[in-house]
């Protein structure tokens, strides 16, 4: 291996954690009103988070598995962490909640899209549903809420990929001390 035991999970943690932040900025950037991201950047940003997601989740769901530890354990570990770090994911954590809660609730249209010239949205609400024809400051409340849940989403697993990856090289660094 090429850092061995005491560094890889650091690596690893890292890039959940950065890649975390990453979307979760992004996201965040659609919050402020009138502020949506230019469609290739929310697309590229979307296609890369989901394309770095998979390895990077599942390498870390597989270090939990290899250490055969419980619930508590990581928890125990997770509280052996530098402040900061415990800090910063828990940062994580609230705010992809919060940005992935916001971003589903803002409005009643879906899938926004251009046809023409004209703004058209699927509208889920109660005796609307259905595409219907919508003004321009309704279009992009719809694509600032559709990015901000799409970046949210997987910027929250990228911290929960971080978590559990920190947590778990804490407990295989301890049980490499005690031998």
């Amino acid at each position: 291996m090429l850092l061995g035991v005491k560094r890889s999970f650091k690596v690893h943690g890292a890039i959940a954690g950065g890649a975390s932040a990453l979307l979760l900025s992004l996201a965040a950037l659609t919050c402020v009103p009138g502020v949506s991201l230019p469609e290739d950047t929310a697309e590229a940003a979307m296609g890369l988070g989901v394309l770095l997601l998979f390895p990077v989740f599942v390498a870390a769901v597989v270090r939990g598995v290899l250490t055969k530890a419980t619930k508590s354990e990581i928890w125990s570990a997770f509280r052996c962490l530098p402040g900061n770090v415990q800090l910063a994911l828990g940062a994580l954590t609230v705010a992809g909640f919060a940005l992935a809660f916001t971003g589903a609730s803002t409005t009643s249209l879906q899938n926004p899209e251009v046809i023409n010239g004209r703004y058209y949205a699927y509208d889920t609400a109660v005796g609307h549903r259905g595409r219907a024809e919508v003004s321009r400051e309704a279009y992009e409340t719809a694509v600032e809420g559709e990015q901000r849940t799409m970046l949210s989403i997987p910027g929250l697993l990228f911290a929960a990929a971080a978590y559990f990856t920190l947590a778990t090289g804490e407990l295989r660094r301890a049980d490499a001390a005690k031998a």
